[in-house]
């Protein structure tokens, strides 16, 4: 049983002690009600509020600087080496078309009539046979009117022609035709093709 007991600040509960008398009573009083203690201001960091010493932003700042560098230089190295292949395929175009126009003619001098000279760029387009085109040279690639090529004004391209064994054909009936093509950047790509006389 709980009653107010004079002015006191809180209730107090009357419980009967065992073995007591009946109308004996004694006061408890209700503990006080503890809050947690609060940390001000004043109170030590955790290491969840620590900050960045300086040390550690100038070790942070050097690395990510090597690592950009590195970055940076791999990729200058990729934009450099990237217009080799451009290159190299357009040298193999070039190889290719002057193999198979070569290919397309004569084995030898048509007789009578056969065209007899000279053999240069200039009268490139009055070769009948395979062998006119040995030694020839372009510098600057062109078509068989002479014209030049718009953008391979860079490339030059040169010609052999020699005899040459293959398969069951023998050297006096066999050509190897090889076509060396440099490009601006002075790599040179070689490509070799065979013309039988049949």
């Amino acid at each position: 049983m709980c009653t107010d007991v004079g002015a006191a600040p809180r209730p107090r509960c009357a419980r009967r002690e065992p073995g007591a008398k009946v109308g004996r009573t004694v006061l408890a009083s209700v503990p006080p009600l503890r809050l947690p203690a609060h940390r001000g201001p004043e109170a030590a960091p955790t290491s969840a509020m620590r900050g960045v010493s300086l040390i550690e932003a100038v070790l942070f700042m050097v690395v990510v600087s090597v690592a950009l560098a590195s970055l940076m230089k791999v990729f200058d190295q990729a934009a450099v080496a990237s217009a080799d292949p451009v290159l190299r395929r357009q040298s193999l175009a070039i190889a290719q078309a002057l193999l198979e126009e070569i290919s397309f003619k004569d084995f030898a001098n048509p007789n009578p009539g056969g065209y007899a000279g000279p053999y240069n760029a200039a009268t490139r387009n009055q070769f009948d046979d395979v062998m006119d085109y040995n030694g020839l040279t372009l510098n600057g690639i062109s078509d068989l009117s002479g014209a030049p090529v718009i953008g391979l004004s860079g490339y030059s391209a040169s010609i052999a022609v020699t005899p040459a064994a293959f398969g069951n054909v023998p050297a006096v009936a066999g050509w190897r035709i090889t076509v060396n093509v440099t490009d601006p950047s002075g790599k040179q790509l070689a490509l070799d093709g065979y013309r039988a006389d049949y």
